[in-house]
């Protein structure tokens, strides 16, 4: 990465929220500490409670079809979507914010009322995870994310390869790639798990993980 080719060189990343799937990168000069600007928005969007079955799917689907008609809006200028319940709330490029509150008018037929936030109101979804302790040869991803995901090591190797795949949300090259404690681990269909611990080591030389697995 140039981070690690620059010595000189810190990336700093955003998503809106603490753990966001889709982020920004910046590149700043490891001595600056001021704050950076991601050019990202945060919109609130409400629609009637009777319509709760309204989901991601839906929203992405409404706000990507109007965007595309109109050739106006790049999924690249979306970040998450956080639905709840009879809401929800959505992180986009900044240039587009106006044109969403405009625009963005009805989700599957359904009326919505949409109104820019702060990005410190934006509401993640609770965490709810599953602890997994497991022994492991090494901490290759492919040996870590099996254990993890509870799945055989070569089909770690093959989601790897051929699946949406990312270590702290960013893409992975390779299923030798070493992880280590607090790395969170994505794969798309599965989910991801976080690394919580790595509780020492075996009489047989493995090593012992204690992992978060989210759905």
């Amino acid at each position: 990465t140039i981070a690690a080719h620059m010595k000189t060189v810190a990336v700093k990343t955003s998503g809106g929220y603490h753990e966001a799937e889709r982020i920004r990168v910046a590149f700043a000069r490891n001595d600056y500490d001021g704050p950076v600007d991601f050019g990202l928005t945060a919109l609130k969007v409400t629609w009637d409670d009777r319509y709760r079955l309204i989901g991601h799917r839906d929203v992405l689907g409404s706000l990507m079809g109007r965007a595309i008609a109109r050739a106006v809006l790049d999924r690249a200028l979306l970040g998450d979507i956080l639905t709840q319940g009879s809401g929800c709330q959505i992180v986009a490029d900044s240039s587009m914010a106006e044109w969403i509150k405009r625009n963005f008018l009805k989700v599957a037929m359904v009326s919505v009322q949409i109104k820019e936030i702060s990005l410190e109101e934006l509401e993640p979804p609770k965490k709810t995870a599953r602890e997994v302790r497991a022994t492991v040869a090494s901490l290759r991803l492919d040996a870590v994310g099996a254990a993890g995901f509870g799945i055989s090591r070569s089909k770690m190797v093959q989601c790897v390869e051929s699946v949406g795949r990312k270590i702290n949300w960013q893409p992975v090259k390779s299923a030798s790639q070493t992880v280590k404690a607090g790395d969170v681990i994505s794969i798309r269909g599965k989910g991801r798990i976080e690394i919580r611990e790595v509780t020492g080591m075996s009489r047989k030389g493995r090593t012992g993980l204690l992992i978060d697995r989210y759905k």
